[in-house]
């Protein structure tokens, strides 16, 4: 697989579990590893009751699968721990993904049984990307599906994410730029700034200020440093005097102030009244202090220019996972025809069979569902918009979908495909998804197509 956006990284391919190993083993031997098949992931519901979650991950995704590839070192790791045979050691020396992914565009929305991701390949080759594929999806799909709560309860007034701190420092990147796809206007973190290209904010902490003598040191150093658009931290010791000295200072060019403690709401009425009165109409307000998307929305009515947002965006404000499960739908037998395949556990089932998104959209271009459709693409009247895409084509990447571009292209799709949900998407309160999720069976239960047989998979950028 080529990707002309980045240079050859580290392998991905550990990133998985013990039994995704000791399965290629098995089907080895039984002959069924060359099996054409088709892995799909979706979610069985949302969580916590929410209106709608948010596709993000997939970038990062391909770029992994890019690099799925096994290495000396790690192929010495499984024979000495004695992981797999000889014959899963040979197989693995020579694995390159060269099947095909297509799914949801990255930003966008998904419901209950949404095709977020489809993996069509041998079995083989798609099942060694299972746990790669849910542990990158599941994590920021959450971030993002929290972030975009956040941004739509802030309105206008920006999002930054500043959670590196309180996350695993992998994590925090990932995090970062989840954040920004869900509408987040910059980020703490320079590791997520220098790999996708996202904008990077900061400018001190408590420490500083108590580092110095007094606030009135501390404060003019920062300035004549950083320059007066800088953000001053006025809660350290009193907030009123460290506001009058950082005037007395700056004068009414101050940039901007920060509150990360106490009652927020009335402490920035209390700021803007007395930075008013003493003629900086232009400075602004920023606050901090372990916000979530319903502290921002309490803060609505108060004259607050942006919200700095940390532990409750990286640990997905209350859903740390988006709970999707990656599951085996179709493949060929012994005779080369496609059979569809679907789990019947109990609380945990599954509905076999190839499937393309939709969203049902009315004249306006509101949505009024999601349909999925077994066996090919569902029927178009006009005013609907497709939503699975091509990604990967018989081993070759797609482009448009990876790197900084990428990550603009998301934040560009879920800014628009938020915005024809219907106005219940506003609440934040639990309730049923914003749309229903209607499944479309063309023929007769257990007959399907071949999978691709409805085109190669892309509805377009």
């Amino acid at each position: 697989m080529s990707d002309p956006t980045f240079a050859r990284r580290p392998s991905t391919a550990l990133f998985t579990d013990h039994y995704e190993l000791t399965m290629l083993q098995a089907a080895l031997h039984s002959g069924a590893a060359h099996r054409r098949s088709v892995f799909e992931v979706f979610a069985r519901r949302l969580p916590n009751g929410r209106r709608y979650g948010v596709v993000a991950g997939t970038g990062r995704l391909l770029e992994g699968i890019a690099d799925f590839r096994f290495d000396p070192d790690q192929l010495a790791f499984l024979e000495s721990t004695r992981v797999v045979n000889a014959q899963t050691l040979d197989y693995l020396a020579d694995y390159r993904f060269t099947g095909s992914v297509r799914g949801y565009a990255e930003g966008e929305m998904y419901f209950p049984n949404s095709p977020i991701l489809t993996v069509e390949g041998t079995f083989a080759e798609a099942c060694l990307l299972e746990t790669y594929v849910l542990s990158v999806l599941n994590y920021d799909s959450a971030i993002a599906s929290a972030a975009s709560r956040m941004t739509l309860a802030a309105g206008d007034r920006p999002c930054l994410e500043m959670g590196a701190r309180r996350i695993q420092e992998d994590a925090a990147v990932a995090a970062a730029r989840a954040a920004v796809i869900a509408g987040f206007a910059g980020t703490s973190n320079l590791e997520a700034g220098r790999r996708w290209g996202l904008t990077t904010i900061g400018t001190a902490a408590h420490s500083f200020t108590l580092l110095h003598d007094d606030e009135e040191q501390a404060f003019a150093a920062q300035l004549e440093s950083l320059g007066l658009d800088t953000t001053l931290l006025v809660d350290t010791y009193d907030v009123e005097a460290a506001v009058r000295t950082a005037i007395g200072i700056a004068g009414d060019r101050l940039g901007a102030v920060r509150l990360d403690s106490g009652d927020l709401a009335v402490q920035a009425r209390e700021v803007r009244d007395l930075l008013d009165s003493l003629g900086n109409r232009d400075t602004r307000i920023t606050v901090t202090s372990d916000l979530d998307e319903f502290a921002i929305a309490g803060l609505a009515a108060a004259p607050v220019d942006s919200y700095g947002v940390g532990t409750q965006l990286v640990i997905g404000s209350g859903a740390p996972t988006a709970s999707l499960v990656y599951k085996l739908v179709a493949r060929q037998d012994e005779d080369g025809r496609w059979v569809n395949v679907a789990k019947a556990s109990k609380d945990k089932a599954s509905v076999g069979g190839d499937k393309w998104g939709l969203r049902r959209r009315d004249a306006d271009g509101i949505a009024t569902a999601e349909v999925v459709r077994i066996g090919g693409r569902p029927e178009n009247d006009g005013d609907d918009r497709p939503l699975t895409r091509d990604f990967i084509v018989d081993g070759e990447l797609a482009p448009g979908w990876t790197g900084p571009d990428g990550v603009a292209r998301a934040a560009r799709h879920h800014a628009a495909a938020r915005a024809e949900l219907p106005r219940a998407v506003q609440s934040l309160s639990r309730g049923e998804p914003v749309i229903p999720t209607v499944v479309e069976s063309p023929g007769a239960p257990g007959s399907a197509g071949a999978p691709g047989s409805a085109g190669a998979g892309g509805a377009g950028s």
